[in-house]
């Protein structure tokens, strides 16, 4: 799949779209790991914990390249995921984080890499699977969001809470190519036809997104 293509096109927009909206988290803790430094030092630190993270979001990305692409069943595994993780950003949504403060410049920039590697597998599951294993497509996407991410976190954030849909629309992608990723696990592909294929990838986003409305639901009546 070349980039400068319709199909290119789009699946760098999803990229973009996923990388965002998982990434709202990340972009929080790292302003809490450098809350306590100084300005000058703060910025340093988001500097530097910013490359170390993409860094290491790159290598991991590249290792799901490879392993999605040769290892049998694990698009399979890698589209269920996918659908585990559309569900879990939209029903859990405005949770709690709990990221120790560091006081000096090296403490912050590791516990940046650290915390937002540990974070990130759910976005490379995700930009590797809108990818479909294109490894230059997750380059340009992890380079293109992650900075944007970083240094307009708080419009992000403001944004989604000012409209949830926003949520619904990122968990809903999710859930389309998490089906997109299952169809085509070689093990399943050959038990669809192109009208039950088109079928299963909107069942897979009505699940995604029915299930996270249900448990909203319920955890309303609840409180």
């Amino acid at each position: 799949m070349e980039l400068f293509t319709v199909a290119g096109l789009l699946a760098l927009f999803k990229i973009i779209v996923i990388d965002i909206l998982l990434a709202g988290d990340n972009a929080i803790v790292i302003g809490m790991a450098a809350k306590n430094l100084e300005p000058n030092h703060r910025k340093q630190a988001i500097f530097w914990g910013t490359a170390g993270a993409i860094g290491l979001r790159l290598i991991l990305a590249f290792l799901f390249v490879e392993a999605i692409n040769n290892i049998p069943g694990l698009h399979l595994v890698g589209g269920i995921l996918l659908l585990w993780i559309g569900f879990k950003l939209m029903a859990d949504s405005g949770g709690e984080h709990n990221i120790e403060a560091k006081s000096n410049l090296s403490g912050a920039i590791m516990t940046i890499i650290i915390a937002d590697g540990i974070m990130s597998i759910d976005n490379v599951i995700g930009v590797v699977g809108a990818a479909q294993g294109h490894m230059g497509l997750v380059l340009v996407g992890i380079l293109v969001t992650v900075p944007l991410i970083i240094w307009g976190s708080r419009i992000f954030v403001s944004l989604i809470d000012k409209y949830p849909v926003i949520l619904y629309f990122g968990g809903g992608i999710l859930g389309w190519i998490g089906g997109e990723m299952i169809h085509a696990d070689h093990y399943v592909r050959d038990y669809f036809t192109d009208t039950t294929t088109l079928i299963f990838k909107v069942v897979c986003v009505v699940l995604v997104v029915g299930l996270a409305l249900l448990k909203k639901s319920f955890s309303k009546k609840d409180a």
